[in-house]
């Protein structure tokens, strides 16, 4: 019989962690002259009805998943947004304070949505030269890029060989993909709420395995 090779089917390599990186729903709009409630200096708008429903969305998607844990940030929207899938699955969600969202400086609390709509010299200066900073008060993308890597690895040193979902926030998965693309510091910024993006981190080395998934969310 003449032997036959069949096409590889990728799996993570023995040892590695494999991360669902999870957007949190959409969140409550920001309206002029109002701040969103804060917490440790971030912006902490909970989720709005469309938010509810992408997580609803998200936790019917992942509810058959071999999933060994779940992380959240330290702000209410990826809480709210894990509750789902956490019930499905009967896992308590562990916060890993790093993975929080982008910290804006004098643009937290809502201004930053409100800026951006408006084309801000700030914000077009952060597009362009590709650097948080440039928002007055922010930190850098550097800074950025230095504790989501930390935080990941974290995650990943405590469960290799394990499925791990991690609801984080825009600018943290477009920190992620684009260290482990060696890309664009901007490049995958932009995912859209509810989506699901693929990290698997073996020691320091981390690989995309998908960006931005959306099938659920209809």
């Amino acid at each position: 019989m003449t032997r036959e090779y069949r096409q590889h089917v990728y799996r993570p390599p023995v040892g590695a962690a494999d991360l669902l990186l999870i957007r949190h729903g959409e969140s409550m709009p920001a309206r002029p002259g109002e701040s969103f409630p804060m917490k440790d200096g971030h912006g902490d708008p909970a989720l709005h009805e469309n938010g509810q429903a992408q997580a609803r969305a998200v936790g019917a998607r992942l509810a058959a998943e071999p999933i060994s844990a779940i992380y959240v940030t330290t702000l209410q929207r990826t809480h709210q947004t894990a509750a789902p899938l956490a019930d499905h699955l009967g896992l308590t969600p562990m916060i890993e304070p790093d993975l929080r969202e982008v910290h804006l400086g004098d643009w937290d609390g809502g201004l930053y949505r409100i800026k951006a709509a408006e084309n801000d010299p700030a914000f077009e200066r952060a597009k362009a030269n590709r650097e948080w900073g440039e928002i007055p008060g922010a930190e850098t993308t550097a800074e950025l890029h230095a504790r989501v890597r930390r935080g990941l690895l974290r995650i990943a040193a405590a469960h290799a060989d394990q499925l791990v979902a991690v609801v984080v926030h825009g600018g943290v998965i477009g920190a992620a993909m684009a260290m482990a693309a060696r890309s664009d510091a901007f490049a995958f910024n932009g995912a859209a709420n509810g989506s699901i993006s693929r990290l698997v981190i073996r020691g320091e080395d981390m690989t995309v395995r998908g960006y931005n998934d959306c099938a659920h969310l209809g």
